[in-house]
């Protein structure tokens, strides 16, 4: 009984190897009585161990209490009792564990999965948002169109009222330039005016000359007669010289008169003819003057048309102005809704791929960790193989130990007589 080593409890036999249960645990499982290990195949077709024959079932459990059981061997069978249940419960421990680690790699290859179904639906965005940019190039492009459109119309309205303004300034100039005229004919026709009151009143100066000197005449010829009268008084005898100063004194009076005649036809026609050509150029001017107001009068309404077609082209440029100020405040509000859109939109993508890079992280985490579990899960099941297998190979060693160590406990005589048989 000293033989069985305490530092190797499972093992009382030199021939066993390793930790190995006992022959009355073997016993137990033979007849049905396992525990920890459910009735295991492997070891349930060992058996009963094979008795001698000539022995009976009866006989030998008559025999079985005159038996004196080693208290040391009662200590290594309750020890190798609570070792296996021990081994029985740290495999039951390893098959739950097992469970748990193959619910946890389910639940890992489903959130793998809802991972994958996630990225996937996620993976529009670069679209949408392509999309979007696509739609506010579109519309900034149509807002640029719009305004060179309204640009090109401005600048060839601007060129029209600058033509229309140069016109009417050309217009402005000539018209400047009539009343200019205007003012100095009206100038000329006052001077011909005063002219014509000069000459009319010098015509009437020399009328009252010349009846001045009518009357002069007149009254020298009167003056001449009396001195002729007196002369006939006084020389009443000389009749040739009567008659030759009668004749001197019709002569001087026909001469005056022909000279006062000629004088005032001379006079008559000068103030006619300067009359005339007064008149002449009095109605000349009146009708420069007709022609000038006809055409200042006309200048007047194209005037007044040039206006009102520049002030309806200064509302007209307003217009422009305020619908280009209105489309470079739409088209700067799109810039910028667009630039905020594209603003989100890169925030939207940015923060989308750091959730995919946390979940590419947290996939391969998962990865690794399923890995792991694989490895461990692998490495449990060679471990139960292995000892499942070791536990089958070692049965009939472990069944040949115990018979030939309950053969050496029966008497001399039934050991005898059951080797001899």
């Amino acid at each position: 009984m000293s033989s069985y080593p305490r530092s190797r409890p499972m093992s009382f036999s030199s021939r066993s190897q390793g930790s190995q249960p006992s022959w009355g645990s073997l016993y137990r499982a033979g007849s049905g009585f396992q525990p920890g290990l459910r009735s295991s195949p492997s070891l349930s077709r060992l058996g009963p161990p094979a008795y001698p024959s000539g022995l009976s079932g009866s006989f030998l459990l008559s025999s079985l209490p005159s038996l004196e059981i080693d208290p040391a061997l009662h200590q290594i069978r309750s020890d190798e009792k609570d070792q296996i249940k021990g081994l029985n419960d740290q495999f039951v421990s390893f098959i739950d564990k097992v469970r748990h680690l193959e619910q946890q790699n389910k639940v890992l290859e489903m959130q793998l999965k809802l991972l994958k179904d996630k990225d996937q639906y996620k993976s529009n965005l670069g679209q949408i948002m392509a999309r979007s940019s696509q739609n506010l190039k579109q519309q900034v492009e149509t807002l640029s169109q719009d305004k060179g459109k309204l640009g090109a119309e401005l600048e060839h309205m601007q060129a029209l009222l600058e033509e229309l303004k140069g016109r009417y300034e050309d217009e402005i100039n000539r018209r400047n330039q009539l009343e200019n005229e205007f003012v100095l004919t009206k100038k000329d026709l006052d001077d011909l005016y005063l002219q014509k009151v000069d000459i009319e009143s010098k015509l009437e100066s020399i009328t009252d000359e010349i009846d001045y000197l009518k009357q002069l005449y007149d009254e020298e010829i009167r003056e001449l007669q009396s001195q002729i009268q007196n002369t006939q008084v006084t020389v009443e005898m000389d009749n040739s010289r009567e008659l030759e100063m009668k004749q001197i004194i019709d002569e001087v009076k026909a001469q005056y008169q022909a000279m006062a005649a000629k004088s005032r036809e001379e006079a008559e026609q000068w103030y006619k003819h300067k009359f005339d050509d007064m008149a002449t150029q009095a109605r000349k001017h009146n009708d420069e003057m007709k022609s000038i107001k006809s055409e200042i009068m006309e200048l007047n309404r194209y005037a007044q048309r040039l206006n009102a077609d520049i002030e309806a082209l200064k509302n007209q440029r307003a217009n422009l102005e305020s619908a280009i100020a209105l489309a470079e405040e739409q088209g700067e509000q799109a810039v910028r809704r667009a630039k905020d859109t594209v603003q989100e939109l890169e925030e939207a993508l940015k923060g989308a791929k750091q959730d995919m890079a946390r979940k590419v992280r947290e996939y391969q985490e998962l990865m690794n960790i399923k890995l792991a579990l694989d490895m461990e899960i692998a490495t449990y099941r060679k471990l139960l193989e292995g000892e499942e297998n070791r536990m089958i190979g070692q049965g009939p060693n472990l069944h040949s130990s115990a018979m030939d160590k309950w053969g050496e406990s029966l008497p001399p005589a039934l050991g005898a007589s059951g080797l001899g048989a």
